[in-house]
């Protein structure tokens, strides 16, 4: 029985005993005594109100016989968490299934006077992906694509994964560590550091046909990653720093495999820092008409001459 469980378990256990023992504990659950000790600890930590007795024949009894004192929310607090639930709709979020359950509960926490108030929010509130036709927050149409949750729970086993991806009809498999799972333009991204190749990659999940943890023998920690990865780094050879205008042109198009980090808590500046290869003309005139497309809201940090000749080739061109 794993440890969350188990705790649980001895909750309701002692939940519904006037008296009880650390013996009792250790037998009931075939743990060791300090276990058991350590267990009732957390309990008492979490908020039941247990009461010990001293004495050879001394033990616990909870205090009014009742478990965790009732949750209880401000109106700002339920506003907040209904809003939230609500700006999530058909966002592809995984875990979402259970939305309709997880409204219910939420609504049987409230007073009525807060549920009217909710009703309320919800007639008026809609967000970026509702149909303002049919503004139902328990449609249950968001569901993501079937292998983010197996990713997810692949994750939080080890971040050493073996990803099988499908791209122009192959199929190809990548030993990956991975560094972010993040989303953009309404699609799913897996980031990290490709094992075999040394080197950083993106991949979309709805190319995702399987994963599971990667080979012992080609498994790496974060410090090493991270050594390989700052080593990689030396080779940037184009940064931008981005405004607001920029980061949302960015935001609609971007044929680099590369990512912007923001540099302040309102996401209205950013960074980008990535390596060109200089070496195909195609990908230059490529990325000259992206740096135009991104507009005046840029400031060129460091970029590649010959970037920089197709760029005034580029303007000559625009100019009377």
């Amino acid at each position: 029985m794993k440890k969350v469980e188990r705790i649980n378990t001895i909750m309701r256990y002692i939940n519904n005993r006037a008296h009880f023992t650390i013996s009792e504990i250790m037998k009931e659950f075939n743990i060791s005594r300090s276990t058991a000790i350590r267990d009732i600890r957390e309990i008492e930590a979490m908020g039941m109100p247990l009461v010990a007795e001293v004495g050879r024949d001394g033990g616990y009894f909870v205090m009014n016989n009742s478990v965790l004192p009732t949750v209880r929310f401000t109106d700002n607090e339920i506003k907040a968490l209904f809003i939230a639930f609500m700006a999530t709709r058909n966002q592809q979020l995984p875990y979402l299934k259970s939305r309709h359950s997880l409204a219910e509960k939420l609504l049987g926490l409230i007073s009525e006077n807060q549920q009217d108030d909710l009703v309320l929010l919800h007639k008026i509130l809609l967000f970026e992906g509702t149909n303002p036709h049919n503004p139902d927050l328990l449609d249950l149409s968001d569901l993501p694509h079937p292998m983010l949750e197996t990713l997810i729970q692949n994750i939080l086993l080890d971040s050493n994964l073996l990803l099988t991806i499908k791209e122009d009809n192959k199929v190809k498999i990548y030993p990956i560590y991975l560094l972010h799972l993040y989303r953009e333009k309404s699609m799913w991204f897996i980031e990290g550091f490709d094992v075999k190749d040394e080197k950083r990659r993106i991949v979309p999940v709805d190319n995702l046909t399987n994963v599971e943890p990667s080979p012992v023998k080609k498994r790496l920690n974060k410090k090493k990653v991270l050594e390989k990865m700052s080593k990689q780094e030396e080779m940037v050879n184009l940064v931008l720093e981005l405004g607001p205008k920029a980061i949302a042109q960015f935001k609609k198009y971007h044929p680099l495999k590369a990512s912007i980090s923001y540099t302040n808590p309102y996401q209205t500046t950013a960074v980008l820092k990535t390596f060109i290869d200089v070496n195909h003309l195609e990908e230059l005139n490529e990325l000259s008409n992206w740096l135009l497309f991104l507009g005046e809201d840029i400031k060129v940090k460091e970029i590649p001459e010959e970037v920089l000749d197709v760029l005034q080739k580029r303007l000559l061109l625009y100019s009377p």
